[in-house]
């Protein structure tokens, strides 16, 4: 039996093809990124976008001498998110650790960021 598929290609020669889809798909991410970045700097800020203080103390709760993030904590950070910040101004506008921006970067993206339903802020 040849390990040659219908259209001729080699399994390593797919696994090549894979690799840059991916590749691309990679790219396609940060170069949506840096729009979005890029929408934050030359567009106004939105006349809400004070409606809500990242450093109240009221964003977060404290378990086990560990701090987490309120409900009304998370929605600010997928706010700031929405509005164009990066991870890093996220994790320092609200004093959290780049990895906990991380975590609520993923999360903002499989809710699906920009267009996800918006939560009301109590």
């Amino acid at each position: 039996m040849s390990d040659i598929t219908p259209f001729g290609s080699t399994p390593s020669s797919q696994a090549a093809i894979a690799e840059a889809i991916d590749a691309i798909a990679a790219g396609l991410d940060r170069v949506m990124a840096g729009f979005t970045n890029l929408r934050g700097l030359l567009l106004p800020e939105a006349a809400g976008a004070a409606e809500f203080d990242p450093k109240d103390p009221a964003n977060k709760y404290e378990v086990g001498g560990l701090m987490k993030l309120t409900a009304q904590g998370t929605e600010i950070c997928y706010r700031l998110f929405d509005a164009g910040k990066s991870r890093y101004a996220v994790a320092t506008t609200m004093d959290i650790s780049f990895g906990a921006a991380n975590h609520r970067y993923e999360a903002w993206k499989k809710l699906g960021g920009v267009s996800r339903m918006k939560q009301p802020l109590n």
